[in-house]
């Protein structure tokens, strides 16, 4: 079944050439003990090694069944040695991390049992050599004797049709050599066993057949065989292949044997990790205490729809605004030229103009009641609000100045965010109510407006409390003067000022802002009933004044002067003719609430032109989203500096590993020697540092957990409230995992490559 034909093996290193084996011709039977002797240098231990397919022949050809290798693929060698070959060696070389039972099983793997049945032929060798008792004991807890046992168990493994054994008695007392002998013996009467010796000896005690070798030469066979010609032209071995886990439990057994060092080498790789990590629990906690405070203290916030709103995602996409001369491309910032372009100026790109019809109105009141607080409502009218001051003079209140605006309906909500400081709320559109700040002020125009000293220290509340005023209607304010076709205001508001005037109106009540209610739902002045409104927009959309000016679109009936469209529109809307809001504010109940209320807002531009859409701002949304920006460009920025240390501990991981291969090259001959491919070799060291990358991440994730707590305690001392500003995120815990598994992993490829690389043979002769 096996023969050699004019084997030629020769080795030059440098200048230096040495014949190993000089046209060596053997044929050796499928039953029979073969004993080569010769003295050092004869070529014994090559012939073996060609044998067995570790080494490989410069000339001649190794004959299997009659099948030639002399172009053997190096998968097809592997394939050969873990099914057909079973080695033993002179000193074991024994995997000293692993169980007895797990060297046996290793080359079990390489074929692909399962792990039942690696398991129970494991054990049925075990059990021939006289070991079944030692099997979970690690070879240096074992005799001489007894480890040459385990080598002989794991080549008997896979049951190979060969037993390839290396000086087996070189390291053993004479006793336990003829136990050993008598075993191997007792081997080859169902295989072919050759075993190399120095021991005449014992190659004629216990071998059928001696073969004599000399200067890489047969000097003489004791019983010669001549093969009959054989026809076989196929030979085929199953692909050898080492799983994943399997490497990995090898590995990890290595990496027990190593702890401290294992340990030590995954915190360094940790602290990049750690960094990392502690960036953004950092990150995640802002972001979830900026989410927190949207949801409670921001939450009720109003989403207010402006006339001209400003849409942000065209900020955003947008570069700085640009004109279009009238007979050339764009302009040019800063040009070099003696020349004046005229351009026509538009609204900027991030400007949009939202056109608030009856439909959107009736969008607005389609919302669902229980999603909002209130909904607040401002117009441009300029109500004809008449007032007596101190002195008896009567005027015409500008009604921006002190804030007369429409007060919130919703009495639960008002109560939530206001304390009535004196009187009580309005009942009816004749009331009115005072607003003053969180430190009772009102603006100094506000008091010269009302005709009182703004350099008084303070004012009772007396002084403000009852005070009157009166809303003229437009029909007995204007007076109509056909001659000149314009409307005139009364120019003597003191003896104009009188009962049947008007709306007698009066202020019932004082109210101040509630300490920690939002400041922004109304402002500092007075405000009226909402009913108020709507009864002076009645009558101003009849007026006389009203209708003559919606008549008349290109000049002012009251100042009889030229006008634009869109002054003539500013004007509707100053009378009241025209209701369309100038803006509305609609308050949320709720987070959630707010959420249902933008996707009702938004539904109504599904399927719209951009020019018919309405814009609305959030802003606490925009508030929240510009600093949740800031915190994660912040977090960027530390996370690159902290992967630094991830790239200098992936290089120290990388360092290790070559250690650790070096380390390893005993083992990797072993493996290679029961069939593993250089690829298995590769996988070997691809597993320990993904174990060590697992471990590095773990623990790197469980030391920035574990810092989240005194960080919080102290930015809890520090500022009030923020006592889990460092919150761990369970995705970026795994990610990191991942990451730091897949850095050591690279880190680890070239010093697995070198150890796939490495020559079995001589991986077999180191210490």
């Amino acid at each position: 079944m096996l023969q050699l034909t004019g084997i030629t093996k020769r080795y030059e290193i440098g200048t230096f050439k040495q014949t190993a084996l000089d046209g060596v011709d053997l044929a050796f039977r499928s039953k029979e003990f073969v004993c080569i002797l010769g003295p050092s240098g004869s070529g014994k231990t090559t012939l073996l090694n060609m044998i067995g397919g570790l080494d490989r022949y410069d000339a001649g050809d190794l004959l299997i069944s009659g099948k030639s290798t002399r172009h053997f693929k190096a998968s097809q060698w592997d394939s050969y040695r873990n099914h057909a070959i079973g080695f033993v060696f002179q000193n074991y070389n024994l995997i000293t991390h692993t169980s007895v039972l797990a060297n046996v099983e290793v080359g079990l793997t390489l074929s692909g049992l399962s792990a039942e049945k690696r398991r129970e032929r494991a054990l049925e060798v075990l059990e021939r050599v006289g070991l079944i008792d030692h099997v979970y004991k690690k070879p240096n807890q074992l005799s001489g004797g007894q480890m040459q046992r385990v080598a002989i168990a794991r080549a008997l493994a896979n049951d190979p049709d060969i037993i390839l054994a290396d000086e087996p008695t070189g390291a053993i007392d004479s006793a336990t050599s003829r136990q050993i002998m008598s075993l191997i013996q007792e081997i080859s009467r169902d295989k072919l066993v050759i075993m190399v010796t120095h021991d005449e000896q014992i190659a004629h005690t216990y071998a059928s057949r001696v073969v004599t070798l000399r200067d890489g030469q047969v000097l003489h066979d004791s019983d010669p065989y001549v093969p009959e010609q054989s026809t076989t032209d196929k030979l085929s071995f199953k692909r050898t292949s080492m799983a994943f886990l399997q490497a990995l439990q090898l590995s990890f057994s290595n990496l027990k044997t190593k702890k401290f060092r294992t340990l030590i080498t995954a915190f360094a790789g940790s602290i990049g990790i750690i960094g990392v990590a502690l960036v953004l629990s950092l990150a995640n906690g802002l972001n979830q205490e900026i989410d927190r405070l949207e949801m409670t203290t921001l939450a009720e916030f109003p989403i207010q729809i402006e006339t001209v709103a400003f849409d942000l995602a065209a900020a955003r996409q947008s570069g700085p605004p640009t004109g279009r001369p009238s007979d050339a491309g764009d302009f040019e910032q800063f040009p070099d030229v003696r020349t004046i372009f005229p351009f026509q100026r538009s609204l900027s790109p991030v400007q949009h103009v939202n056109i608030i019809s009856d439909d959107y109105m009736q969008h607005i009141d389609a919302l669902n009641p229980i999603y909002y607080h209130d909904i607040l409502i401002n117009r441009s009218v300029n109500m004809n609000i008449l007032h007596r001051r101190p002195n008896d003079q009567v005027n015409r209140i500008n009604t921006g100045t002190v804030n007369f605006e429409p007060m919130l309906g919703n009495p639960d909500f008002f109560s939530d965010n206001y304390d009535v400081l004196e009187g009580r709320l309005p009942e009816n559109h004749q009331e009115l109510l005072l607003i003053v700040d969180a430190y009772n002020r009102l603006n100094v125009r506000f008091f010269t407006e009302l005709g009182l000293d703004p350099n008084a220290i303070e004012y009772d509340f007396d002084v403000f409390l009852n005070r009157s005023f009166q809303v003229v209607l437009h029909d007995d304010y204007y007076t109509y003067d056909a001659a000149t076709n314009r409307f005139f205001q009364p120019t003597n508001l003191t003896a104009f000022y009188g009962e049947n005037r008007g709306i007698d109106l009066s202020i019932v009540g004082i109210a101040r802002v509630s300490e920690g209610a939002l400041s922004n739902v109304l402002s500092q002045g007075i405000k009226y009933h909402p009913d108020l409104a709507a009864l002076y927009l009645e009558h101003a959309a009849t007026s006389e004044i009203g209708l003559a000016q919606l008549a008349s679109p290109e000049r002012s009936l009251i100042t009889g002067s030229t006008i634009t469209p869109q002054t003539h529109q500013s004007l509707l809307r100053s009378l009241g003719v025209d209701s369309t809001p100038s803006s509305i504010a609609i308050y949320p109940v709720s987070f959630e609430a707010k959420e249902a209320i933008r996707d009702h807002l938004d539904a109504f531009n599904v399927d719209r032109s951009d020019a018919e859409r309405i814009i609305y701002t959030d802003l606490a949304a925009i508030v929240t989203e510009l600093t949740s920006d800031v915190i994660n460009g912040i977090s960027y920025v530390l996370i690159a500096f902290s992967s630094i240390s991830l790239i200098v501990s992936s290089i120290m991981i990388g360092i290790i590993t070559y250690v650790s291969v070096l380390e390893r090259t005993k083992e990797i001959g072993i493996l290679r020697s029961l069939g593993a491919r250089k690829r298995d070799i590769a996988r070997v060291f691809n597993a320990e540092t993904t174990l060590i990358g697992l471990v590095a991440g773990s623990l790197g994730v469980a030391i920035a957990f574990l810092l989240t707590f005194p960080i919080n305690a102290i930015i809890g001392n520090l500022v009030d409230q923020l006592d889990r500003l460092a919150v761990m995120p369970i995705q970026a815990a795994f990610a990191l995992i991942v990451i730091s598994v897949i850095l050591t992993l690279i880190a680890g490829l070239i010093p697995s490559s070198i150890a796939s690389r490495k020559d079995p043979v001589a991986a077999l002769r180191v210490d």
